[in-house]
């Protein structure tokens, strides 16, 4: 056999390396998400500037004032995008304004609004810099701004949008301001821009690197219409555009104000500062937790298209000052679904656990997870790569949330000092409706109901939880009036914000609980509804030392039938709630259906009914414990049923009086824990009993399986159906899950022929 000798490679001497890197720089072909720069979330390295503003010297009392400053303008920005704004988002309060350093790091948020962005929004800024700076088709000047909606470039998903702006003075930029605002339609294959229809990135509507929109103070005409041309609502698109454009300047002009008075290198050295301390300030509270291991894992129950589970796993240890949150074992990326989510939407969510579970008092500000190390494998759902769809993000980044503030109660529960209250689980979904079409007045529209923001709260080791009080994301977010809707858009909330009996998180202090919606459209050409929840088959969240979890939530219709109508005809109609509807089933000739809650854009004809209920937060501690006067209460405002009062809390009454029955209660609790030791069993028999080596052979699963977070299972489809393979992740095959339809056409063409064949075998034997 003879060796084949290639010749060394020659050397470039310096003018030909310079020669040909040119060459590369300018033949580029794609610049997309740097993973340099999007895996990476703590802060930057002081700057020369920062260094020598620093160095001049620091009076903490002039910081503390600068910092209050800030705080005062970006409240002010934040008021204005929220009074002025076009989209819902806006005017419910789903959005923020920042001020970061030079280099991006977040350093002061409003403090109202979304807290989350502090956790993602250095990443647009960091591109800039290393990418348009110094290029020069683009640069950065005075007045310039730029707008980037894209969550692989660093958002919580794509709905969101923000315009930023430098601030720069002698040539140099100092700083950088924001506005970030939930807009909702964004042209994505559904309206309301969350599509939990798509089934590649390029369904998901308007993905926007960071790029130059304003220059030199002036709105880029061109770039605009192409934007408005991209999305079913160009009114909102250019409405809030400038909204935002007027908050960022109006937070400039006060920071103009503040640097003519206290000086550049004072300005540059509190923002520097601030961010230093709160990293500091991180380091020193996790030192005084406890060392060890705490683990949380969270399951989803659909891809919003089908039913599965799917798993998030995460374990948090604390080593002296250091925290580390590991995601391994999490389920893979299912390439043509829409619930993946980039690393940067999730840490987000878990930057919203730590500045309003764990740390509260903490400025709004990078360096609060940045001490944190946070270790994930890319490709998994809740690390997404770039080819995979993320319309659902928040079905991810939401359970992120839910694991760090779960988490949160073990990681302090021996310590002495607790810096914030244990708080058992948030509901953690997006119950509410996204909607689309034409509206009474001509117009195309696309966005979502504010019902979102009555998210129920997690119930406290002393304290039921608040009723449908905020979003897990944002504590002083409102849920709009239906009222105002009304005049923008056709249809109406026949039913809105009516608890529902039962639906709380049981246990010795209750989580809160949630409303219904019913919502019917009239008067209109098209219009549809959509639903983008998950939890219909599996509890979303769990209760806290003993406390139940939220219930199960399906998506109730009636079609076939326009209820205006019945209603004109017969007002005393007009008596509906989810369970009277669907168990009486009072509208002759309608068709009554129950899905779970990842309904695709569905077109709604006059009067046809569209029902769902928001979910529970978790209850804390053991529902035995509960005091029977505050169940004996609950029965009675017609907060819980009479079965929930005798079969979960034990509690005896006289049903006509409401009178408690002290020795009944005691006689049923007495019972209940005799039945409770009757079931139980040594830990070690029932884990023996209890686990078993793989999940049920009929279950779609995604995931770790038992402690191991090296191989992952998950269910393939080829040609002979779905099958179970168990590897590790960078060994599974792609992950793709077959379109129901076609799965139905194959069963229904199936069927066709084994009819056929019976009846050919019939033929056969009368011949």
């Amino acid at each position: 056999m003879t060796a084949v000798h290639e010749p060394a490679a020659a050397e470039l001497n310096p003018q030909e390396q310079d020669w040909v890197d040119q060459f590369m720089d300018e033949t580029t072909l794609f610049l997309g998400p740097d993973p340099e720069i999007m895996r990476n979330h703590s802060i930057c390295s002081r700057t020369e500037l920062e260094e020598e503003c620093i160095a001049e010297g620091i009076d903490p009392l002039e910081i503390d004032r600068i910092r209050k400053r800030l705080a005062g303008a970006l409240d002010e920005g934040y008021e204005m995008c929220e009074a002025m704004g076009a989209a819902p988002g806006a005017k419910w309060g789903d959005l923020t304004t920042a001020i970061y350093t030079a280099s991006g790091d977040v350093t002061y948020l409003s403090c109202h609004g979304v807290i989350a962005f502090s956790a993602i929004l250095h990443h647009p800024i960091r591109y800039i810099m290393k990418y348009w700076r110094d290029e020069p088709t683009v640069g950065i000047h005075a007045g310039d701004g730029f707008i980037h909606n894209d969550a692989r470039f660093g958002n919580v998903h794509n709905t969101d949008q923000s315009m930023i702006m430098p601030v720069i003075r002698d040539d140099k930029i100092i700083a950088w301001v924001a506005a970030t605002i939930h807009e909702g339609e964004n042209g994505a294959c559904e309206p309301g821009g969350m599509p939990s229809g798509s089934e590649t990135p390029f369904d998901d509507g308007l993905r926007m690197s960071p790029f130059k929109i304003v220059e030199r103070g002036r709105l880029r005409r061109d770039l605009l219409t192409f934007l408005q041309h991209s999305v079913r609502d160009p009114k909102l698109q250019l409405a809030d555009l400038k909204v935002k454009i007027g908050a960022v300047q109006r937070i400039m002009q006060r920071i103009d104000k503040i640097v003519d008075e206290v000086g550049v290198e004072t300005f540059v050295a509190a923002l520097r500062i601030t961010v230093e301390d709160v990293e500091a300030e991180v380091r020193r509270r996790i030192r005084e937790l406890p060392d060890g291991t705490v683990r949380f894992n969270q399951f989803m129950d659909s891809t919003l298209k089908e039913n599965i589970l799917i798993k998030l796993a995460c374990s948090i240890t604390v080593e002296g000052e250091k925290m580390t949150i590991d995601l391994r074992g999490t389920g893979p990326e299912i390439l043509n679904r829409a619930i993946n989510s980039p690393l940067c939407s999730v840490k987000s969510m878990m930057m919203q656990a730590i500045l309003a579970f764990w740390w509260p008092d903490l400025p709004r500000c990078t360096s609060a997870m940045s001490p944190i190390e946070i270790i994930s494998d890319e490709h998994t759902w809740a690390d997404a790569g770039y080819d995979a769809p993320m319309g659902q993000s928040l079905q991810a980044s939401f359970r992120g949330f839910s694991a760090l503030q779960s988490s949160w109660a073990k990681l302090q529960f021996a310590n002495p000092e607790k810096f914030s209250n244990v708080i058992a689980p948030w509901f953690n979904q997006i119950n509410t409706f996204l909607w689309g079409g034409v509206t009474q007045h001509g117009d195309q529209v696309g966005n979502l109901c504010a019902d979102l923001n009555g998210m129920p709260g997690g119930a406290k080791p002393f304290l039921d939880g608040e009723d449908a009080v905020s979003p897990l994301f944002c504590a002083m977010a409102d849920t709009a009036e239906q009222e105002v809707m009304e005049e923008e858009v056709p249809f109406m909330q026949l039913v809105s914000k009516r608890l529902v009996r039962d639906n709380m998180g049981f246990g010795k202090h209750t989580g809160g609980m949630g409303y219904e919606m019913i919502v019917a459209s009239e008067g209109t050409p098209l219009w549809g509804f959509m639903t983008v929840t998950s939890g219909a088959k599996f509890s979303s969240i769990y209760g806290m030392f003993g406390g139940y979890g939220c219930g199960t939530y399906p998506l109730a219709r009636v079609k076939g039938v326009n209820v205006f109508d019945i209603v004109r005809k017969d007002p005393s109609r007009f008596d509906l709630s989810i369970e009277k509807v669907m168990n009486d089933r009072p509208f002759e000739g309608g068709t009554y259906l129950t899905d779970h809650m990842g309904l695709q854009f569905d077109v709604a004809k006059d009067g046809e009914l569209y029902m769902i209920a928001q979910g529970a937060g978790g209850g804390y501690g053991d529902p035995l414990q509960r005091d029977p006067q505050a169940v004996v209460r609950d029965i009675e405002l017609d907060r819980i049923s009479p079965k929930v009062a005798r079969e979960i809390f034990a509690v005896a009454y006289d049903p006509q009086t409401f009178v408690l029955d002290v020795e009944g209660t005691e006689a049923l609790r007495a019972k209940a824990r005799q039945e409770r030791l009757r079931r139980g069993k040594p830990y070690a028999q029932f884990v023996e009993e209890f686990a078993t080596p793989e999940p049920p052979k009929d279950l779609l699963y995604y995931g770790s399986w038992g402690d191991d977070t090296d191989e992952l299972t998950a269910t393939v489809f080829d040609i002979d159906g779905p099958k179970r393979v168990t590897a590790p992740l960078d060994q599974l095959p792609i992950v793709m899950i077959p379109d129901r339809r076609d799965l139905k056409v194959a069963a229904l063409e199936a069927r066709i022929r084994e009819l056929e064949d019976k009846h050919g075998e019939v033929v056969h034997r009368k011949s």
